[in-house]
């Protein structure tokens, strides 16, 4: 799309750039609630007395709450809008935050992460079909500095989660107090979302078929091929947050503190990526930065377990990171402008679909961490970042 301000001289209203910044917000707290918990998972691991399996399953509870009621968030944009359907769902995702501290034992760990995954995949949907609006309405492209704006957040909640662990905080006093001020920051940037329904800032007429609930054929192979690169992008970028830290402390031997460095590179780089994300799309094109990103992707991982320092894992993390930058933003993007199929449903369907990766990968590296070596199961998402440059393709615009 044109950039507005090139192409009549106009800049965007200020109900949009309130939207913006409001959007921006719902991102950040999305991406700040659970990556303070990443660096307790090990402390968690060891009071609970799990091993890899068990950890990767009771983790995998949150995508699987996802998988089961992802595709809630479809019906739920349609009938409250996007704004509205952000704000709530994620109340419920900061509500479940401080169980995970509380868990006694496997099955409450596992089920708060249930329903953190759950509210988690319709707030995702939801913003980013708000965060799609907002960008329609600027008329270029803006939503890869959402994206790094969550990337940012990751960071700063890995950052701190990793500074109350090594300092000893209670950690049922870390996350109740960040689910407490987040609470009030989500509800303070409510008011300042887009009005009207959902086909507002939308021209070809997708937006409303109220009660239509077939899609075009075309369009379901579309969301399929988008799905299963999301699926892929999701497994990449969760291996950071899942193993990062087992890898360094039961691997390599590092500190408790430095073992949350691979997750804070992985995010700090993927913030970059997207920071230049719009504009490299723009020159070269979504198919050509999907490509690239995939062999970074593969590439970084293929590092880190190739040199065995934690210097090296920290290095090659961060690199995985840039590689899947972009992935995230210009996969839902694509799947918010799918002909014939509403934004939020789109966007909703590929989340979906995309939610198998957190599902599956740390399930799998897990069960082949205990057989072979984490070392070694890691290798699987090097290879994820390989079939991430096959499937590239399925990011060229359509009209």
């Amino acid at each position: 799309m044109p950039d507005i301000r090139t192409a009549t001289g106009a800049t965007p209203p200020a109900e949009a750039r309130r939207a913006r910044t409001a959007v921006s917000t719902l991102f950040f707290v999305n991406g700040f609630t659970y990556t303070n918990a990443v660096p307790w998972l090990p402390v968690i691991k060891d009071r609970l007395a799990l091993d890899n399996a068990e950890l990767g399953l009771a983790i995998a509870a949150a995508p699987t709450g996802a998988i089961l009621t992802g595709m809630l968030a479809g019906p739920m944009i349609h009938r409250f809008g996007s704004g509205r359907t952000a704000v709530g769902t994620s109340l419920i995702t900061l509500g479940a935050l401080p169980f995970i501290a509380l868990a006694q034992d496997w099955w409450i760990l596992a089920a708060a992460f249930l329903v953190l995954g759950s509210a988690d995949a319709w707030t995702d949907s939801a913003q980013n079909a708000h965060g799609l609006r907002v960008q329609r309405r600027y008329g270029r492209s803006i939503i890869n500095t959402f994206h790094a704006v969550w990337s940012m957040a990751a960071v700063s909640g890995g950052l701190v989660g990793a500074a109350m662990a090594g300092l000893g905080v209670p950690v049922l006093w870390h996350l109740g107090t960040v689910s407490v001020l987040l609470v009030c920051v989500n509800l303070a940037v409510g008011r300042m979302l887009l009005p009207g329904p959902e086909h507002s800032e939308r021209g070809d007429g997708a937006e409303h078929g109220g009660g239509r609930t077939r899609l075009p054929v075309p369009a379901v192979a579309v969301l399929v091929a988008l799905g299963v690169l999301l699926m892929l992008a999701g497994g990449i970028e969760d291996s950071a947050a899942s193993w990062g830290a087992v890898y360094m402390t039961g691997e390599l031997s590092a500190p408790l503190f430095l073992a949350a460095m691979p997750f804070v590179a992985c995010q700090a780089m993927m913030a970059l990526g997207r920071l230049a994300g719009d504009r490299a799309t723009d020159r070269f094109g979504a198919v050509a930065v999907g490509r690239v990103c995939g062999l970074l992707a593969g590439g970084g991982m293929a590092l880190a377990l190739l040199l065995p320092h934690p210097t090296a894992a920290v290095v090659g993390f961060g690199v995985m990171g840039l590689g899947v930058s972009a992935l995230f933003p210009l996969t839902l993007a694509a799947a918010g402008e799918v002909p014939g199929v509403r934004s939020g449903d789109g966007v909703t369907i590929v989340g979906w679909l995309g939610r198998a990766g957190f599902f599956a990968f740390p399930p799998l590296v897990g069960l082949l961490g205990d057989a072979f070596g984490l070392g070694a199961a890691l290798w699987v998402v090097s290879a994820g970042g390989l079939a991430v440059f096959l499937l590239a393709s399925a990011l060229r615009p359509r009209d």
